[in-house]
């Protein structure tokens, strides 16, 4: 029996020659509930270029995953509190459980760490099917705040 390779992915921006292989990108169907498709994402990095940051994720030449941070938001809209952190993770049906969802949390950790910043937000649905057991694997914690009727979680970087 071999012993399958050890994944070695990287980001990589989304252009003209990878959009199709970021636009299929699909997550379990049970999952769908919890995570945009990754076409409404690259909508929303169009009008927030600003602060959207859409990476695909390969494992050699094979996509594996789509992630999307938010990059200093005005969290409540009224220049109260920045914050920075994952806006979506869509990690392909077929390639979940190798780590590459921890290697998209630990990605953007480490632009926002480049950015200056000190802690990474994540927004999550409860429930079956849902993210919460593996972001609360990572060390998120829950703020105790809603987003959209979603969990606030946030993970210290310093």
């Amino acid at each position: 029996m071999s012993t399958p390779p050890t994944p070695n992915p990287r980001l990589v921006e989304i252009d003209p020659a990878n959009i199709d292989a970021a636009l299929g990108i699909r997550v379990h169907p049970d999952q769908e509930f919890a995570v945009s498709p990754v076409v409404k994402s690259l909508a929303e990095a169009y009008v927030h270029p600003g602060t959207a940051w859409p990476r695909l994720i390969l494992d050699g030449e094979r996509a594996v995953g789509f992630l999307m941070a938010f990059l200093d938001i005005d969290w409540f809209g009224d220049g109260r509190e920045r914050r920075s952190g994952l806006w979506r993770l869509n990690i392909a049906a077929g390639e979940q459980g190798r780590g590459y969802g921890r290697f998209a949390v630990e990605s953007v950790a480490a632009e926002i760490r480049r950015r200056g910043g000190t802690e990474l937000y994540v927004t999550w649905h409860r429930g079956e099917h849902g993210p919460e057991d593996f972001y609360l694997r990572l060390g998120f914690r829950p703020t105790g705040e809603l987003s959209e009727g979603e969990t606030v979680g946030v993970l210290g970087l310093a």
